[in-house]
Formats: structure tokens, sequence, C-alpha cells
């Protein structure tokens, strides 16, 4: 694939880097790391700049994932009815990917970025959800992206001349990441079941306030009525 990817990328230039990176951004079963790091190669090769190549691999993962949410806030799920749409997001996938963006939130558009096979449909269903804005898809997914799209633009950069180092860095590099997401997502669910455990305190507490003034109003009711 990166050969491949490559060739074709000093054939094209920056519109072909671009444009494989949008077309990621739907699901096509093209990985973006590879993707960038292709880009990266020809930086490296002298065909093309890196940092004009991170700006166009920015652009790229950003354009393709807010095609994804847009598509989702403007067509909300009667999208679901497209056939290309049904098999990138079957109703088992869509409802999984609902409960987790119900459970986490913000957290889960950061996550996605480094969730190849979930990136498109959570991005989607935060569109159709109707509860993210925009602005703040694009502040999340824009953080993540500068995290991972320099990562690999100027890894594949530095090792254009030695392709099996290049690979075996990018092995490394997929491994650890993986690995701060698992991270990342454990600290998360430990976060939210804290708070949604502190919330639960705090509503049994006052469940407990109320009885006890209701005993004491029963109390107080029952003293007067004697007292007559």
């Amino acid at each position: 694939m990166l050969a491949l990817l490559e060739t074709f990328f000093q054939n094209f230039g920056y519109a072909a880097v671009f444009f494989v990176l949008v077309v990621c951004g739907f699901g096509v079963p093209i990985p973006e790391d590879i993707t960038l790091v292709a880009g990266g190669v020809i930086s490296g090769l002298g065909y093309a700049n890196v940092h004009l190549m991170f700006v166009v691999g920015m652009a790229g993962v950003l354009v393709g994932d807010g095609i994804m949410f847009l598509l989702g806030r403007h067509f909300g799920e009667q999208i679901l009815r497209f056939k290309p749409v049904r098999k990138l997001m079957p109703p088992k996938r869509y409802a999984q990917v609902q409960e987790k963006f119900d459970k986490y939130g913000n957290y889960v558009l950061f996550v996605a970025r480094f969730l190849p096979g979930l990136r498109s449909p959570i991005f989607l269903t935060a569109g159709m959800s109707g509860k993210v804005s925009f602005w703040r898809w694009l502040v999340m997914d824009g953080i993540a992206a500068l995290i991972s799209v320099p990562i690999w633009v100027y890894l594949g950069n530095f090792g254009a001349e030695n392709r099996d180092w290049l690979m075996l860095q990018v092995h490394r590099f997929q491994n650890v990441l993986m690995v701060l997401m698992v991270l990342l997502v454990a600290a998360v669910a430990w976060f939210w079941w804290r708070k949604r455990s502190s919330l639960l305190a705090r509503k049994q507490a006052l469940l407990e306030k109320r009885r006890q003034r209701r005993q004491m109003r029963r109390s107080d009711k029952t003293s007067a009525m004697k007292t007559e």
C-alpha cells in the first residue's frame, strides 16, 4: 500500500494526498496513517515540501471528517437509508456508537481520530445527534489531528531513504498510539464512573432528606391532632 500511494503521490502531488485523505474520511478502507506517511516519504525524496505536506494533511483529514459530520447534521437519520452508509454503519454499529457517544460525549470525538473503523460512524452520528455544534466538533477533531498528522508526515519524511526502518517505526507508533488510546478511554471511563457515582450519591442523599422531612411533617401533624 505504501509503495502504491507513494507512486500516485509522486505523479500527482499535493492534490492526490488531499484527495486520498478526504476519501479516507468517508470510511474507504485506505489506512490514513499510511497515506500520511507516504506524503512524508515523497517530501523526504524531494518531490514536495514537508511543512506544506503537513498543512495539506491537516486539511485533508479535517475536510474528510467534516463532510461526514455535516452529512449527518443535514440529513439526520434519513442518511441511514443510503446503501453505502448502511454498509458503513449497520444498525448494531449505530447503536454501539450512540451508546458510547451518550456516555462519553466530547471525549469520543477526540478518541475517534485514532479509531479507523469507528471514526466515520462516530462523526456521522455526532452530526445526526444535533447535540454537537460544528465548532465543538472541529476543535476536538482538530486537536487530535494535530497529534496524529505531524507524527506520520514527519516520520515518513525522516525515514524516506530507509523503508525497513520506517515501517518498523510505523508499527511501533501504531502500537504506542493504541496503548495510549486504551489508557485514555480507561481514564475517561473511570472519571465518568466517579462522576456518575457522585451524582447518584447526591441524589440518594437528597431523597433521604425529603423522606425525613415528610416523616417530620407527618409526626408534627400527628402530635397536633393528639393535642387537640
